[in-house]
């Protein structure tokens, strides 16, 4: 298997400790002396020796720094942000001549949260071994545990193999809304997208020719000029591989994840795996009073005080670069108002 781990994102959704110029997969979380990215990448070293990663030409320097054992051609430099779809596509034009291209490719985000390695990796040497199999892409599946609206749902069809548990996808949805992410709970035939793929280049690579016809338009324009690479990559419009691809395949396959899962979209996202006391409250800085405070996460990162009375379900961040302040259920809204400061 060949590993391609993605370490893009716009370093919103947790801002202001993660930045658009060092987004979370730069960042230690909850006290764990390995970044994101670089626990992302002791797991592909569970799946291959054959690793490669990509990030935009703004982050590709500190992915490098965080990730010294790599070899320097095995990292990938995105002229700029257009989306996972784009990115990929870029990525398997940049490693085409060093790979088998019937050898499965699993694709890594670099910011998920996860604990069971064990458990990975069994998932993805068994999605490898069926995608190799049956010639498709496999994808993962996360079993649900609410009614989320900012994932996709793949619906399973039919049982391939007693043993693996895994199927053929029925049909993909993606970011439903609440009343019909609540039936896609209570049908119980519905797994969370987790935006983990695995195919072989030429799979891939058919599959944009058969469904994806601007998909694969875009390859050939990257494909052909490798001298205007990076000005024709600019000219692309943003394209996510969801609703660029996966939406449109006709022939899918899903294997259930046997560990443990988290995006890490939002504040509410990281309490759930950061140390809290017996009132569910994370407190992390200096200089940080409160009473009668429950549910809440609180972190101040500068040396002036910060008080806190009377709160539940709150996030309050205090970083030199900014101070947020929001209702915990809201927290998936910071992203989107943050932008806001790099937009004027």
């Amino acid at each position: 298997m060949i590993t391609v781990i993605i370490a893009g994102g716009s370093g919103t959704r947790l801002w202001p400790i993660s930045l658009p110029e060092y987004p979370k997969h730069l960042l230690k979380i909850n006290g764990h002396k390995l970044t994101l990215l670089q626990q992302t990448y002791q797991r592909a070293k569970r799946l291959s020796t054959q690793i490669y990663v990509v990030s935009e030409v703004g982050h590709i320097k500190y992915v490098k720094e965080q990730l010294p054992e790599l070899n320097g051609n095995n990292f990938i430099s995105e002229p700029a942000r257009r989306g996972t779809a784009n990115c990929i596509i870029a990525t398997l034009i940049k490693i085409r001549d060093q790979i088998n291209k019937d050898e499965p490719i699993a694709i890594l985000s670099a910011d998920h949260y996860i604990r069971d390695i064990d458990g990975f990796e069994q998932t993805f040497k068994i999605a490898s071994k069926m995608s190799n199999q049956y010639k498709q892409i496999a994808l993962i599946g996360i079993e649900p545990l609410y009614p989320a609206t900012g994932f996709g749902y793949i619906k399973k069809d039919k049982l391939l193999t007693h043993d693996n548990s895994v199927y053929s996808v029925h049909s993909f949805k993606e970011k439903p809304d609440f009343k019909t992410a609540k039936k896609y709970l209570e049908t119980g035939k519905y797994l969370w997208n987790c935006g983990y793929f695995v195919a072989s280049f030429n799979t891939f690579i058919k599959q944009m020719k058969l469904c994806a016809k601007p998909l694969y338009e875009n390859y050939k324009i990257l494909e052909t000029s490798e001298e205007k690479f990076n000005q024709n990559y600019m000219n692309l419009e943003n394209q996510t591989i969801d609703y660029g691809l996966i939406e449109k395949v006709k022939n899918l396959i899903v294997v259930p994840a046997s560990f443990d899962w988290l995006d890490l979209g939002s504040y509410s996202d990281l309490h759930k795996v950061v140390d809290s006391d017996q009132k569910g409250n994370h407190f992390k800085g200096k200089n940080i009073e409160s009473f009668e405070v429950e549910n809440c996460f609180i972190q101040n990162y500068e040396d002036k005080p910060l008080i806190a009375i009377g709160l539940n379900n709150i996030v309050i961040v205090n970083t030199p670069k900014g101070i947020l302040v929001t209702r915990k259920d809201l927290s998936q809204k910071v992203g989107e108002l943050s932008k806001k400061f790099y937009n004027k």
